[in-house]
C-alpha cells in the first residue's frame, strides 16, 4: 500500500506543506512496510525533484507536459499514477489547491476522503486519519475500505531537516482529459499587501472589530511590515467591508498556524479560535479583560490598541535598527 504525495513547487522550491506531507508519508510507509512516492508537475529540474528523497520519497513521478498550479491536470496525473502503480493512499499537505485536487481525485477513483486531517497513524496494514469536528471540540476517526485520500489541515505535518538521500525520478506521460485543458494559467506570482498568502506566513497581525473602523487596519499593516509578516482579519470586519475576504481567519475562513499570531481587538469567539488556535505563540491585545481570547493566549495585554500598536511598531523598528 504505497503512499503518493503531490509536491507543489514554485520558483525552484517546494511548498513547505508539501515537504511536510512527503516526510509524513515516509514515516507512515515505514510502518506499513511500503514506500512513499511523490508527483511533481511541469518544469521541475532533475535535482529539485530528486531532492524529495531527502524527505523520505523513494521515487518521484514527473509529468512535464502537465501545467503546474491547476487542479484538473494534477488529478489526471495522480489518478493515472495510482492506477498503474497500485498506490493505496494519496496524502496532501494543507492549502486550497490540495483540497481541490484531493476532492477531485477521490471522486475520480471512488476513494474515501478525509479533509482537515491533523493526525495520521498506521495499524494493521492500514492508515487511520483523525480530524477535529464540532468546532474542534471532538475528534473524528476515518478508515478506508479500499483507497484513501487524506488531505491535511494547513501546517499539520512538521517539516524535518532534509537528509542527503535522493529519489529516483521517473518521467510519465499522461493524456489529459478534455476538461483539464479548458483553463490556462495566465500568470503566477506572489501576492502582496492585503492579498498576501496568510496561510504560509510565519507572523500574522490580525484585526477585529476593536479597531473601530477600516482605517484602523493601518496600525496592523505597519506592525506587520515591521515584523516581516502579513495582516489577517475576522469575519465581522470583512463582512463590514473593512478588509478583503481573502484575509479572513476562522471557521468560515482560512486556517492558519504561524509562529506568531498577534490579535488586535479580537474578542476570540469559538468560530475564530478554530482558524488560529494551532499558532505557536498567540498574543492578544484587547481593552476588555474578560475577552474570551485571553483564555487561550500565551500573552494577553489589556489596554487601548490605538496606543499599544504604534508603540510596539516603534519598538520593533528600533530593535531591528
Amino acid at each position: 500500500m504505497n503512499i503518493l504525495v503531490y509536491a507543489l513547487h514554485y520558483e525552484g522550491a517546494f511548498n513547505k506543506n508539501s515537504l511536510g506531507a512527503v516526510a509524513e508519508a515516509a514515516r507512515l510507509a515505514g510502518e506499513l512496510g511500503s514506500e512513499a512516492h511523490a508527483v511533481v508537475i511541469g518544469d521541475c529540474p532533475d535535482d529539485l525533484a530528486a531532492s524529495l528523497g531527502g524527505y523520505g520519497a523513494s521515487k518521484v513521478f514527473r509529468a512535464k507536459d502537465a501545467p503546474e498550479g491547476l487542479a484538473q491536470p494534477v488529478i489526471d496525473v495522480m489518478a493515472s499514477v495510482m492506477d498503474e502503480g497500485g498506490h493505496g493512499y494519496a496524502l496532501f499537505g494543507g492549502g486550497l489547491l490540495g483540497f481541490e485536487i484531493g476532492a477531485g481525485l477521490a471522486a475520480r477513483l471512488n476513494a474515501g476522503v478525509t479533509m482537515e486531517v491533523t493526525s495520521v497513524s498506521a495499524a494493521d496494514g492500514k492508515l487511520t486519519a483523525e480530524r477535529p469536528i464540532h468546532g474542534d471540540s471532538s475528534i473524528s476517526t476515518s478508515q478506508y475500505k479500499d483507497r484513501g485520500i487524506i488531505i491535511a489541515r494547513l501546517n499539520a505535518f512538521d517539516v524535518p531537516v532534509a537528509g542527503e538521500d535522493t529519489a529516483t525520478v521517473e518521467d510519465v506521460s499522461v493524456q489529459l482529459s478534455p476538461w483539464s485543458t479548458q483553463a490556462t494559467m495566465v500568470t503566477r506570482g506572489e501576492a502582496r499587501g492585503a492579498e498576501v498568502d496568510i496561510e504560509g506566513a510565519d507572523v500574522l497581525v490580525a484585526g477585529g472589530r476593536g479597531l473601530g473602523k477600516a482605517e484602523g487596519f493601518e496600525l496592523c499593516e505597519a506592525l506587520a511590515e515591521a515584523l516581516g509578516g502579513a495582516v489577517a482579519a475576522t469575519r465581522a470586519v470583512v463582512d463590514a467591508g473593512w478588509y478583503p475576504y481573502s484575509t479572513q481567519i476562522g471557521q468560515t475562513g482560512k486556517t492558519v498556524a504561524p509562529k506568531l499570531y498577534l490579535a488586535a481587538g479580537i474578542s476570540g469567539a469559538i468560530q475564530h479560535k478554530v482558524g488560529m488556535q494551532a499558532s505557536e505563540h498567540i498574543v492578544a491585545i484587547n481593552k476588555d479583560q474578560n475577552a474570551p481570547i485571553f483564555e487561550y493566549s500565551d500573552l494577553g495585554i489589556v489596554g487601548d490598541l490605538n496606543k499599544i500598536l504604534p508603540k510596539l511598531t516603534e519598538a520593533v523598528k528600533a530593535k531591528k535598527a
